[in-house]
């Protein structure tokens, strides 16, 4: 599609929106690819996303809703009335449904639930109830579980049914027995080719669940061993209450890592989309910006200290900032893996001084081949081996101390309250470039001697 197209649909959108020409409406999202659509849609102002979602029939909306980012998709419905917005929500799937009323507040959430059904409603509440990062938040119904006394004909009588609400078939069903706990799982190819009074137990075998508090480290070592689409939940009875999609663990783990790495870029909330408005990123960024030229100038108060030393040997500018950077890097590599690490629940801050310990036995060892690749660097490059010396043991022993804080201060963040994806960041930027600076220019001045 061409660029002059696509500002063609842009304005078309726009213009029937303004309108309320709802028919119009409706029949260009209905020509756009899902991924057009959404680019158009973030192409019009905030009253005139409200109005479209408005305008459109609930399925429509839901559809758009469900391509979008979960914050976005959440700020729109709170703009939106009650009644509208649980039109929308049951189009939804219920953990979808579940996922967007979960960000907004306690009062617009349950304005909503009052004004769906009541099964959908009950449906979502339970889902709500669960706590983030668990198999319970990221469940969905379990629409194929059947009593182990049924056969064949049960299940195609119920499918027939259904086959206007069916989207995609499970590659199985889950058998249940009379207490509601999974007993066992049918292919639905078996089911296909069965005769119709064969019993459902007959063509079962066992079936892996994982419990409806499972944490998302768990959740990783159970698909890991079991190669499922889909997994039954069960609750502290061992009752079959919902269905984890593999789909659903993975796009969990996804949104976490993106809202962690933009939290690391200094995005607070994990989130921004350019259709925000600009008062608001620009807070954003800004509160994240100003707290990093404060450290910044920190560091660099070192620098002023050793300025006679700088003065005295102009090579060490040159490698200054290849200390700060190194060591850096090296950290900021400890950091990810403690995030992920809190992400999956493998640590806890009473695990600090084990991840200390970790760190510091790979800091060693990367510390000591970096430091002898920049002192034959220096050496090579100025011609003097105690310059080289210098930077060598500064960037061996700030890549310890860039792995030691990388791999702690997230949990020790953690503990006190603070977001450790966004405070990480800066806190060892600082520590590791007053550190670094020091340590070449503190070895530099016990040296001045044999540098000049």
């Amino acid at each position: 599609m061409s660029e002059t197209q696509r500002q063609d649909h842009w304005n078309a959108l726009h213009k029937h929106a303004e309108e309320g020409d709802t028919a119009s409406l409706q029949t260009l999202l209905e020509s756009l690819e899902p991924s057009e659509t959404l680019r158009a849609f973030f192409r019009l102002s905030a009253t005139d996303q409200r109005r479209l979602i408005e305008l459109v029939d609930p399925e429509r909306a839901a559809d758009l809703l469900d391509d979008m980012p979960e914050s976005h998709a959440a700020e729109l419905l709170e703009t939106l009335d009650a009644a509208t917005a649980a039109s929308i929500v049951e189009e939804l799937s219920s953990d979808h449904g579940a996922d967007l009323l979960g960000e907004l507040g306690e009062t617009e959430a349950k304005a909503i639930l009052e004004e769906m059904s009541p099964a959908n409603a009950d449906e979502v509440r339970d889902l709500i109830a669960y706590s983030s990062g668990v198999a319970g938040s990221l469940m969905g119904p379990e629409q194929y579980a059947y009593p182990d006394t049924a056969n064949v004909s049960v299940f195609l009588t119920d499918l027939a049914a259904k086959r206007d609400s069916v989207e995609q078939l499970p590659q199985r069903v889950v058998l249940t027995d009379d207490r509601g706990r999974p007993s066992g799982a049918v292919d639905i190819v078996d089911i296909l080719l069965a005769a119709p009074d064969a019993s459902l137990h007959s063509l079962a075998r066992s079936v892996a669940t994982v419990p409806v508090n499972a944490t998302l480290e768990e959740l990783e070592e159970f698909f890991d061993r079991y190669e499922s689409s889909g997994a039954p939940v069960v609750d502290h009875n061992g009752r079959l209450v919902g269905r984890l999609r593999r789909r659903a663990f993975a796009d969990e783990l996804s949104e976490l890592a993106q809202s962690n790495q933009l939290k690391v870029q200094g995005i607070v909330g994990g989130e921004e989309l350019r259709a925000m408005p600009y008062p608001l990123r620009a807070r954003r960024r800004l509160s994240w910006l100003s707290v990093n030229i404060l450290l910044n100038i920190l560091a660099a108060s070192v620098i002023a200290y050793f300025q006679d030393t700088v003065s005295a040997v102009i090579a060490l500018a040159v490698f200054l900032p290849i200390v700060s950077d190194m060591s850096g890097c090296s950290g900021n590599q400890a950091v990810a893996v403690s995030l992920r690490e809190l992400t999956l629940g493998i640590v806890e801050v009473e695990d600090v001084f084990r991840v200390w310990w970790q760190e510091v036995s790979v800091g060693l060892v990367n510390g000591l081949a970096l430091g002898l690749l920049i002192a034959g660097a220096a050496y090579l490059w100025i011609g003097n081996p105690w310059l080289g010396a210098v930077v060598g043991v500064a960037l061996g022993l700030n890549t310890v101390i860039a792995v030691s804080i990388g791999g702690t201060v997230p949990l020790l963040l953690k503990r006190f309250g603070a977001d450790p994806a966004i405070a990480s960041g800066p806190v060892l930027t600082t520590i590791t470039d007053m550190c670094g600076f020091f340590l070449v220019l503190g070895l530099a001045t016990l040296a001045l001697p044999l540098l000049v």
